[in-house]
């Protein structure tokens, strides 16, 4: 039900709910295979991360941005600030987080909204140790996985606290440290 309703309120045919918007980037960048991605070099630090642990090259950028900003040449959104009705973004895999300064203050939590159904299971499957719903004993697993999804209550609050809300909301902002001088990422 939850997945649903922030598809629904942000224009996407699916809604993958993952343990946090970090992981969400990590799970699509897993997916796509990614190479070498460009970002702003202004951004939270667990995004370069996600990308390394998931096999790219991180390339950073100087780019002012404002809510979401897409891991080029990708089709994958940071949208960890974002978070309004009619938001995603036809193609893409957007990602958002719930944490408690973000606009659906979960406490933890994010979501990947896409409209390619395929990506969609994949990225189920992905989150919940490469399982399907059905019963672990007579699930045939065929695809390593993680253990990433979103608790049930975690869920329940999120859905309890998408009735309030308002049909648009501003951007958030931060000031982020410049993350191209870091040895990490050289």
């Amino acid at each position: 039900m939850f997945e649903e309703e922030v598809a629904a309120y942000a224009g996407a045919p699916y809604a993958v709910a993952v343990d946090s918007g970090s992981d969400a980037l990590f799970l699509c960048c897993t997916y796509l295979k990614v190479v070498e991605v460009t970002l702003p070099k202004h951004t939270y630090i667990s995004v370069p991360q996600a990308i390394v642990h998931a096999g790219g090259r991180v390339a950073f950028e100087t780019l002012e941005w404002q809510g979401m900003y897409q891991l080029k040449p990708y089709p994958v959104w940071d949208a960890a600030k974002r978070f309004t009705s009619g938001m995603y973004v036809p193609g893409g895999f957007v990602c958002l987080s719930f944490h408690i300064k973000k606009h659906l203050k979960i406490g933890k939590g994010g979501m990947i909204l896409t409209d390619d159904s395929a990506a969609a299971e994949w990225l189920r499957r992905a989150r919940y140790s490469g399982r399907s719903e059905e019963d672990y004993r007579i699930d045939n697993v065929a695809l390593m996985g993680w253990n990433m999804y979103m608790t049930p209550v975690e869920a329940a609050y999120g859905l309890m606290l998408m009735q309030d809300m308002p049909a648009h909301n501003a951007d958030l902002s931060e000031d982020y440290p410049d993350l191209s001088n870091l040895p990490l990422f050289k």
